[in-house]
C-alpha cells in the first residue's frame, strides 16, 4: 500500500477520479429532481432514466471494442470532453428556465425570451441520451485504464481504494447535493429557483475537466503504450459477445443466476430509481432524496467492509441461498418504504438495504471471478452489467406510466411483495439454493 501511495499515476487517477465521482453523484440527484419540478410526471422522469441507461447498456459492449482497438487514454478523455459539453448545455438550460430574460425591443415593448416547458423537456431527453452514449465508452475504458497504468502487482491493492473511494462518493455526494439544493434553493415553488439545480451541474460539468486535466498527466506503462495492433485483424465485436453468453449459458450455476438476477432487475430494479425520487418529492424535497441516496450509500459502504471483513466467518449457507435470502429480506424492507412519514425513517430503512447490498455485492463479483476464466472475464462481466443497465431502464419507463394508475405506497408494498416471492419461487422450483460458494 506505501509503494502504491507513492505511484504517480495512481495518484493523478484517484485525484480525477474523486472529483470526477463527487459531480456524478450530483448529477443523479439533481437530474430526476429537474424532471419532476418541471413536469410533475412520472413518466417523463422513467423516460428519461430509460434515454441514459438504454443506450450505456446496448453500445457497452461496442465501448469495450473500441477501447481494445485503441488507448483507453484516449477514449475515456474523449468521453470526459463529450460529458462536460452536455452538462454545460444543461446548465445552461435550467439558467434559462430559472431566469426567463426580457429583451426590450423598443420602449414599449418587450419580449420574454424563455424556453417553454415542452421544448425544455425534449432537450433534457436529448441531452440525456447523450450522457447516456457516453458512459457507454467511459465505463469500460475506464476500467481497462488502470491495469495499464499502475504495476501488476500493486493492482488488486488499487482496484480496492478505487472500488472504496467509490463507495464514499456515493455517500458523500447525495449528501453535498442535497445541502447544495436546500442552500441555495430546491425550487419547491418551482423551476423558477433553479439556482441549486444550476450549481450541480456546474459542478458537474467543472469535475469533468479537472478530471481530464489530471488524466493527462496519467502516463501509461512503456510495453503497452507504444505497442501497435494496426496490422492485425480486429477481431469481431459480435463473434466475442457470441462466445461470452455461450460461456455463460453453458455454465449451469451461472446461467440461473444470471437469468434470475435480470428478472428481479426488470421487475423490481428500475421501479426503485423511479419511486425513490418520488418519495423523496412527497417527504421535504430535494434535501430528502440526497439524505435517503446517502443513507443507502452509508450502508453499502458498511456492507462491503462487512463482507471483507467478516465474509468468511458470516458463511452461513450456500452462496445461492445466500442470494435468495437477501433478496427476501431487501422485499420485507422495500414494503413499507411508500408508508413512511418522515425522512428518517426513509434513510433508516435505505441504510439497512445498503448493508445488505454492500455485503452481496462482494459475494457476487467474488463468485464470478472464481468462477470465470481469465480470457473470458471481461465478457462476463460486461454480460453481468449488461443484465442491470439493459433491463432495469425498461422497469424505470414502465414504473412511470404505473405510477398514473397506482399510489406511490402500492407501488413499493407490490415490489416488495414480487422480491418476496421470486426468492421463494427460486429457492422452491430451480436449483439455486443449492449453488455452491466456491468452484472445484
Amino acid at each position: 500500500m506505501n509503494a502504491l501511495k507513492q505511484n504517480t499515476n495512481f495518484k493523478w487517477l484517484m485525484r480525477g477520479g474523486v472529483i470526477s465521482a463527487l459531480g456524478d453523484q450530483l448529477t443523479m440527484i439533481a437530474l430526476p429532481w429537474l424532471v419532476l419540478k418541471l413536469t410533475g410526471d412520472t413518466l417523463a422522469l422513467g423516460l428519461v432514466i430509460a434515454l441514459m441507461s438504454i443506450p450505456r447498456a446496448v453500445f457497452i459492449l461496442v465501448g469495450g471494442a473500441l477501447v481494445d482497438r485503441y488507448s483507453p487514454k484516449r477514449v475515456l478523455m474523449l468521453t470526459k470532453y463529450v460529458n462536460a459539453v452536455l452538462l454545460a448545455l444543461l446548465t445552461l438550460l435550467v439558467m434559462n428556465i430559472a431566469s426567463a430574460p426580457t429583451v426590450a425591443l423598443s420602449s414599449s415593448l418587450s419580449l420574454t425570451v424563455a424556453i417553454s416547458p415542452h421544448l425544455a423537456l425534449q432537450l433534457i431527453y436529448a441531452l440525456a441520451l447523450g450522457l447516456g452514449l457516453a458512459q457507454a465508452f467511459a465505463m469500460p475504458s475506464g476500467m481497462s485504464i488502470l491495469p495499464l497504468a499502475i504495476p501488476a502487482d500493486h493492482l488488486q491493492a488499487a482496484n480496492g481504494m478505487m472500488m472504496g473511494i467509490r463507495q464514499v462518493t456515493m455517500l458523500i455526494g447525495p449528501l453535498l447535493a442535497a445541502g447544495l439544493l436546500a442552500f441555495a434553493g430546491d425550487g419547491n415553488g418551482g423551476v423558477s429557483n433553479a439556482r441549486g439545480l444550476s450549481l450541480a451541474f456546474g459542478f458537474d460539468c467543472l469535475s469533468y475537466l479537472v478530471s481530464a486535466w489530471t488524466l493527462a498527466k496519467v502516463t501509461l506503462q512503456p510495453a503497452v503504450a507504444t505497442s501497435s495492433t494496426a496490422d492485425a485483424k480486429p477481431q469481431s465485436v459480435l463473434r466475442s459477445v457470441g462466445e461470452g453468453l455461450r460461456m455463460v449459458w453453458d455454465d449451469e450455476p451461472m446461467r440461473l443466476c444470471f437469468i434470475y438476477w435480470g428478472t428481479v432487475s426488470l421487475f423490481i430494479g428500475g421501479a426503485m430509481q423511479v419511486a425513490l425520487p418520488v418519495l423523496a418529492s412527497q417527504l421535504q424535497g430535494a434535501s430528502a432524496l440526497g439524505l435517503i441516496m446517502g443513507a443507502h450509500g452509508a450502508g453499502t459502504l458498511l456492507g462491503m467492509g462487512a463482507s471483507a471483513k467478516l465474509g468468511a466467518r458470516l458463511r452461513f449457507a450456500s452462496f445461492g441461498a445466500m442470494i435468495l435470502t437477501a433478496d427476501a429480506i431487501a422485499g420485507v424492507l422495500l414494503a413499507p418504504l411508500g408508508m413512511v412519514h418522515a425522512v428518517w425513517q426513509a434513510a433508516l430503512l435505505m441504510l439497512t438495504l445498503g448493508l445488505l447490498t454492500g455485503y452481496m455485492q462482494i459475494k457476487v463479483f467474488t463468485w464470478i471471478q472464481q468462477r470465470v476464466p481469465q480470457q473470458m472475464m471481461g465478457r462476463a462481466m460486461s454480460i453481468f452489467m449488461f443484465i442491470f443497465m439493459g433491463l432495469a431502464p425498461l422497469s424505470a419507463a414502465a414504473t412511470g406510466w404505473i405510477l398514473t394508475l397506482v399510489s406511490l405506497s402500492q407501488l413499493f408494498l407490490g415490489g416488495g411483495i414480487i422480491l418476496v416471492l421470486f426468492a421463494a419461487g427460486a429457492y422452491l422450483f430451480t436449483p439455486i439454493r443449492s449453488i455452491a460458494s466456491t468452484t472445484p
